[in-house]
């Protein structure tokens, strides 16, 4: 990344971009779904389970304590967030990292006119990890980039850039699927049905991704013609040889899912209240849905949530929304001990723990 300019970067496809997130053979910075390949994610599902175990005594957890006691970690979030944010608050506690904060940029000196680049180039001068969330596309791409070619380079992960990705979003939404469907022989030849707002989506997107490392994987894209999923994505699937499906009705489709991944409305992108135009109660989740779905499928949400699923659902056993919620902590511990080439030790002490 640091032999090449921004422009030349941009250019790059994201399978090309991978290599530069890379460092001896492990992520530096966790940037875009593309850059995770099939033993990345088997290695990372295992380290999140093994971590979570290892919690489970005050002796494992002050083990984990002391792992990254030495680092300190700067959370950069420019656009609202609750759960990615206090998922990756949680995450850096549990391996002893000492997190920081800047949630509005109107307490900065960008409200001085100091340029977001100059902001977190200063927050590297003083952390050993920036995690950040930005609305601007590629911003998170653009500091890691930026960081490159200075003397202080330091990893980087995007917890949300724009409406193009969420890659810890999708980390988390595929350790969800492999726990629920390690009964059913994993996530391979699953059908996998994504609802709502698939064109703002960021979630989505990502998650379509790294699907395509689960062979025999049927993706269906449920929305509104105006809500549909991008081009980009459906590109992508073809050029993947994957199976998808565009529809707008929901109701056919529950039956037949393994999976339902439900979205909301991203109305914070309209720029004239377009989304309030849409009739978009063909596109909820109710209970009297429940009966429809198979006794092992399971029900999705990113969240927040607004009415896209009833709360007379949450009870059932196939509801994993609030398992998702967990997960995500646990997946970002294991991503943070991935990057700073901790993971190892805790292997050992869980083969001790498990003898």
């Amino acid at each position: 990344m640091a032999r090449l300019s921004w422009e030349e970067f941009q250019a790059l496809t994201p399978e090309q971009k991978a290599p530069f997130f890379q460092r001896e053979g492990r992520p530096y910075h966790a940037l875009v779904a593309q850059q995770f390949d099939r033993p990345f994610l088997d290695r990372l599902c295992e380290l999140a389970t093994r971590t979570r175990r290892i919690a489970k005594t005050r002796g494992g957890r002050l083990f984990l304590q002391d792992l990254l006691s030495d680092k300190r970690a700067m959370l950069y979030f420019a656009q609202p967030s609750t759960r990615t944010f206090l998922s990756f608050y949680a995450a850096c506690q549990i391996v002893g990292l000492q997190p920081a904060e800047v949630r509005d940029t109107s307490t900065s000196s960008e409200l001085k006119g100091e340029s977001p680049e100059d902001s977190v180039r200063t927050f590297s001068s003083y952390f050993d990890l920036i995690i950040m969330r930005h609305p601007v596309g590629g911003f998170a791409e653009r500091i890691a980039w930026l960081l490159s070619n200075t003397e202080r380079s330091v990893p980087v992960i995007n917890a949300g850039s724009g409406k193009d990705q969420h890659p810890t979003q999708a980390l988390l939404d595929i350790y969800t699927l492999q726990r629920s469907f390690e009964p059913r022989g994993g996530i391979e030849g699953k059908r996998i049905v994504f609802v709502g707002d698939l064109a703002r989506g960021r979630t989505v997107r990502s998650l379509s991704w790294l699907l395509l490392q689960y062979p025999g994987v049927r993706q269906v894209f449920v929305a509104p013609p105006s809500l549909q999923i991008g081009e980009d994505v459906l590109a992508y699937l073809r050029r993947a040889g994957v199976e998808y499906h565009l529809t707008d009705d929901f109701e056919s489709e529950i039956p037949a899912a393994d999976a339902i991944y439900m979205t909301r409305i991203q109305d914070e992108w309209d720029v004239n209240r377009e989304s309030a135009a849409l009739d978009t109660r063909r596109f909820k989740f109710t209970a009297a849905h429940l009966p429809k779905l198979k006794p092992d499928a399971i029900l999705m949400h990113p969240l927040p949530r607004r009415d896209e699923i009833a709360p007379e659902c949450d009870a059932d056993p196939r509801a994993m929304y609030w398992r998702q919620v967990r997960n995500g902590m646990w997946v970002r511990v294991a991503l943070i001990l991935i990057i700073f080439d901790r993971d190892v030790e805790v292997d050992r002490y869980y083969e001790d723990l498990t003898r």
